[in-house]
């Protein structure tokens, strides 16, 4: 009985120090990766920091003049300036809250006929020369056009921003529904599944990913067609200081606006992704500094 003891107490320290190995790695790994991520944020932050010290030390150096490009500086102090005289907060907030109307209205259409189209292919190959020649068009140039039939209002930069939006959510379902797994579809149908329940449980979730990925382009072109809306014909919001600061020569509102009209579409995209991430869990990703191929 000694013998077989001592070989289980021999056998146990064995277990730990095979098992130790594998510990450190994980723990390396995890260091790896929280470098990683801390890496990227201070790499963008010093990148920003460049650009933003020759922004405001390269164009005097080379004689640029302040009407050409303005120093960082005259962009503060005019943003001060727009914040106090020229309503900036309003102007904002108007070109925000036509942005996400436009973009959820547009989303909502675009993802409603995508899903109808791929449920009705007969209808769909109707439909798709029309289609193609309306997303063929600019959706811009109707700008003008919404002016006449709905007046200077905020109608016409909403039908502007959901025409735009529509089209990449329409086409990215409807690619999603042409790929969709038939086999489980038959196989939901052989199980007795009512459409209804094929549509809900099979389809949308078998299209979530491109139907994320088009939100995340409309996101982006929102903005774009809110701008040109309040370019063409607007009376208040970011785009029509564009305008009004193009026709005083004021180049530093131009440069304002334009930070503005970035910063919401960014918060727009990191709010798709946001979803995108949550919704997508379980979709694997690449981690930290992980190749993708």
């Amino acid at each position: 009985m000694k013998p077989q003891a001592a070989d289980s107490v021999a056998a146990g320290p064995a277990v730990d120090t095979a098992a130790a190995p594998g510990d450190r790695g994980t723990a390396r790994t995890e260091r790896l990766s929280a470098r990683s991520g801390l890496a990227v944020p201070l790499t963008s932050a010093g990148l920003a920091i460049v650009i933003l010290s020759a922004w405001q030390y390269l164009p005097p150096l080379f004689g640029v003049p302040k009407y050409v490009i303005p120093q960082v500086t005259d962009l503060l102090s005019e943003g001060v300036r727009m914040w106090m005289q020229e309503n900036l907060l309003h102007h904002f907030i108007s070109t925000a809250t036509m942005s996400v109307l436009g973009f959820v209205l547009g989303s909502a259409l675009g993802a409603a006929f995508g899903y109808a189209l791929g449920l009705l292919p007969t209808v769909e190959r109707v439909l798709s020369p029309y289609i193609l020649a309306l997303q063929i068009v600019p959706k811009v140039a109707f700008a003008p056009l919404f002016i006449l039939w709905f007046g200077y209002n905020a109608l016409p930069k909403v039908t502007v921003t959901v025409l735009v939006v529509f089209f990449p959510i329409l086409v990215n379902v409807l690619q999603a529904m042409r790929m969709m797994d038939r086999d489980m579809v038959n196989l939901a149908r052989a199980c007795n599944m009512s459409r209804t329940k094929i549509f809900w449980k099979i389809m949308v979730p078998f299209s979530m990913p491109n139907l994320l990925a088009g939100l995340r382009i409309g996101t982006t072109l929102a903005v774009i067609g809110i701008t040109v809306g309040e370019l063409v014909g607007g009376e208040t919001g970011l785009g029509y200081l564009i305008s009004f600061g193009q026709g005083q020569a004021n180049t530093a509102m131009v440069f304002d606006a334009i930070a503005l009209l970035t910063v919401i579409g960014i918060a727009m995209y990191w709010v798709v992704a946001y979803i995108e991430a949550r919704v997508l869990h379980y979709v694997p990703r690449a981690v930290g500094g992980e190749q993708a191929w």
